[in-house]
């Protein structure tokens, strides 16, 4: 049996009912990591002893008649942003190559308390900057259906761990679609939760006000099981929304009849790939068939979202770095005259090129005298943004767009346009400047690569989201497919 190609719902059944052990689970995994990550290139760290420890005890639970929970004995990976204790999280960055936490994420200490086995880290564009995972400071991670292309960034490797069957599911950070654009990439589901309905405590900040912690899976159902375990308030996060608990798996009806469902126009418009427009507007066309109403909506100031996420994003990351000096922890240079200069040199050896693109356009924007007329304004757009969509749920259950503008890019296309880089976030930044949560569900392919379509919801609303997604997985099989690596 190939126990990789499962999803992690059907590992589930399978060690409930002693079919298979977690133990014979993760030592197949790790067998077939083996043999496929010198191609693809997922993780940056495997802790395999750990993980085969941790599923001998599921297996004695299980012998001793304990009752596991739904991610029980389940191998998966987690972004290397996010802090495990004694294992260690980098950041895929010179600068933290060898920072090992004290401490789990708070995200890390649900997923354990569900008895899941983490397998290891997985690669990431630098501090989760960029959208292709060509920016880490260790490797290029593959798209595992065509690995001559990228599998989407900043949590590309947990998506190309996810796509090519190294785990069952990962955890990924979401700045400006980081979770999204990959899962669309590598023909995943992904969502970025609503933000502060899961903590961020151990997530090591890109821009505070914009990241979130989410899941990336192969099918809405895993996704329900995931946030089942990772979403809820936690005192250590001061961002986190003390909101009520939900159990995701209700959600997972086969039923869109009445759901109104709103085209939002503006993410149809110039720099959409032909191919992928029209196949995310049949895709509308199947929620249509099945009952739900239909209408375009207008989202007026989408067009200057990407500029003030950029902006805001960059300020955030100047402040938050200014903590990475090489001098408490991280990288230190050798051979300088005096503190200053090392300072410089830690900082200048440490980082790479992208960090360091965006935190001198965040120091500029905050700087005497541009504060006004960068900083400032980005945030009245921001709230501008947040208006259009508190107006458009005034109306719609759900607001549906392309994921991404393309499919999957060749490694090396856009590294030297940085401007055409950005580009690859225009459908995803709004999700993440207004705070709404927002899928990614595969519906779709162009010359055998996956194509993604973007649910939004209204905030908290994760419930409608993953309801509509798996009506859609249950009347579709784009879902089913995998790769077969070229």
């Amino acid at each position: 049996m190939e126990v990789y190609k499962l999803t992690a719902h059907e590992v589930r059944d399978k060690i409930k009912n002693k079919e298979i052990s977690s133990k014979e689970v993760t030592e197949s995994i790790l067998i077939h990591i083996e043999k496929t990550d010198p191609h693809i290139g997922a993780y940056v760290s495997i802790r395999d002893e750990i993980a085969l420890k941790r599923a001998k005890k599921v297996d004695k639970d299980i012998a001793d008649g304990k009752e596991i929970s739904d991610l029980g004995g389940i191998p998966m990976a987690v972004k290397d942003n996010i802090c495990t204790a004694g294992m260690a999280t980098t950041c895929s960055s010179k600068m933290l190559q060898n920072f090992i936490p004290p401490y789990n994420a708070t995200v890390i200490n649900k997923i354990y308390e569900k008895d899941s086995i983490l397998i290891g880290k997985t690669n990431m564009d630098e501090f989760a900057m960029g959208s292709s995972t060509e920016n880490s400071a260790f490797k290029i991670t593959k798209n595992p259906w065509d690995t001559k292309r990228v599998p989407g960034g900043s949590s590309g490797g947990s998506a190309a761990a996810v796509a090519s069957g190294e785990a069952f599911f990962a955890l990924g950070s979401d700045t400006g679609g980081s979770i999204r654009q990959p899962a669309s990439f590598c023909g995943l589901v992904g969502l970025k939760p609503t933000y502060g309905l899961v903590s961020r405590y151990g997530l090591i900040a890109y821009a505070s006000s914009l990241d979130q912690i989410g899941p990336i899976t192969k099918d809405v159902e895993d996704c329900a099981l995931v946030m089942n375990a990772i979403a809820g308030y936690d005192s250590m996060d001061s961002t986190s929304a003390n909101y009520k608990k939900v159990d995701y798996k209700k959600s997972l009806v086969k039923d869109v009849k009445g759901l109104k469902i709103g085209i939002a126009k503006e993410y149809f418009e110039e720099g959409i790939d032909y191919d992928v427009k029209k196949q995310v507007l049949a895709s509308i066309e199947i929620f249509k068939s099945l009952g739900a109403e239909v209408e375009e909506v207008s989202l007026p100031h989408t067009k200057y979202a990407l500029s003030a996420y950029y902006i805001i994003a960059s300020c955030e990351c100047s402040s938050n770095f200014a903590r990475f000096d090489g001098i408490r922890y991280g990288f230190r240079a050798q051979g300088y005259e005096n503190i200053k200069d090392l300072f410089i040199k830690n900082r200048t050896e440490g980082f790479g090129d992208e960090v360091k693109r965006r935190i001198m356009l965040g120091t500029y924007a905050l700087s005497a005298g541009y504060y006004d007329q960068y900083y400032h304004k980005a945030l009245k757009i921001r709230t501008l943004i947040k208006r259009d969509f508190d107006r458009a749920f005034e109306k719609f259950d759900l607001l549906i767009t392309p994921t991404a503008p393309t499919t999957a890019f060749k490694i090396g296309e856009k590294t030297k346009d940085t401007l055409h880089m950005h580009m690859s976030d225009i459908c995803t930044v709004p999700v993440n400047i207004a705070g709404v949560p927002a899928m990614s569900i595969p519906c779709g392919f162009k010359d055998g690569l996956p194509i993604g379509m973007q649910i939004i919801g209204n905030y908290f609303d994760e419930s409608t989201i993953l309801r509509a997604a798996y009506t859609f997985e249950k009347n579709t099989n784009y879902h089913k497919e995998r790769p077969n690596r070229r």
